[in-house]
């Protein structure tokens, strides 16, 4: 039973901590903004379509990779100059609109691009490797993800804790217009919370795109509402929680994929009934109960606006 599950689980692991990249910037952007980034997964796409023209340049892979987070976190920080920036009085719903025009403005210009053609992302030597784990055969890339999401998540903490910049971040997160009055820059803080979550969503398509290495415009869409579901799960607003939450729905996402053959191979049931079907549906209901449930997630902290 646990050689059938064990495959699942890994992949979950696997690309939940490619959500967890992901929601990192989403939860980040409303902690500082109270905004929803619904451009922060086309930003992900556009990671990958840049890496497939640089990389068809001939580039080496060595430059391509850094090249690629430069340029996303440059476009996160041109999106939120252009955008959002000029909003920044306006009604948080002028906000909102801006995010869902920003995006489709970007999945347009990468159709225009292509010509609506799947680009196929290249081979990255290492990362693409198949080997061997507990009798499973999978992908390098499945096993540092957790790994390097880690490591970039203790970053990114030891950022926000120990420098100038995160006390900013937080005293902006905390109070915004009590924040602007102490003198602090709420620009330079604004644009450095796009800059860092673009650059993690670079990295979160690097490793994703390497497992699913079909890019179109439209690649960052569910990815990018999975991550969204994600930081909501784990308390939008808080990094541990859009983390663990993104991983909670990578593991359970990948386990439905492969119900019918878990539940085949126990003898549970005779034939497969088409269970893989619901894996999307699965995460977007999980949505609909925390909202319910538990709207704060659960590591999201209950405020009160004051009048």
């Amino acid at each position: 039973m646990w050689n059938t599950i064990f495959p699942y689980l890994l992949s979950g692991v696997s690309v939940g901590g490619q959500y967890a990249l992901i929601a990192i910037g989403y939860t980040m952007v409303y902690g500082i903004l109270r905004l929803i980034n619904f451009a922060h997964g086309d930003v992900f796409m556009v990671a990958g379509i840049v890496m497939v023209y640089i990389a068809a340049s001939g580039l080496p892979l060595w430059v391509c990779i850094p090249a690629v987070l430069l340029i996303t976190a440059a476009v996160g920080f041109i999106i939120e100059r252009v955008a959002y920036k000029p909003l920044r009085s306006a009604p948080r719903m002028s906000a909102m609109i801006s995010a869902i025009g920003v995006s489709y403005t970007l999945q347009n210009l990468v159709l225009y691009i292509t010509g609506g053609l799947n680009k196929q992302y290249p081979t990255i030597p290492g990362i693409s490797n198949s080997i061997q784990i507990g009798g499973a055969t999978t992908k390098v890339v499945t096993v540092i993800t957790p790994v390097l999401v880690i490591l970039l998540v203790a970053a990114l903490v030891t950022l926000i804790n120990k420098t100038k910049i995160g006390m900013a971040m937080r005293a902006v997160s905390k109070d915004f217009e009590t924040a602007q009055l102490m003198g602090i820059k709420i620009n330079s803080v604004i644009s450095t919370t796009f800059v860092i979550g673009s650059f993690l969503a670079g990295v979160g398509s690097v490793l994703y795109f390497t497992n699913y290495p079909t890019v179109i415009q439209t690649s960052g869409a569910m990815p990018g509402l999975k991550a969204f579901v994600a930081a909501v799960f784990g308390g939008i607003g808080s990094i541990p929680g859009a983390v663990i939450g993104a991983f909670i729905i990578g593991i359970m996402e990948n386990i439905i994929k492969g119900l019918d053959v878990i539940l085949f191979k126990a003898g549970v049931i005779a034939k497969p009934l088409g269970l893989a079907i619901f894996s999307d549906a699965f995460t977007f209901a999980l949505l609909i109960v925390i909202l319910v449930v538990k709207p704060t997630g659960l590591f999201g902290e209950k405020t009160t606006d004051k009048v």
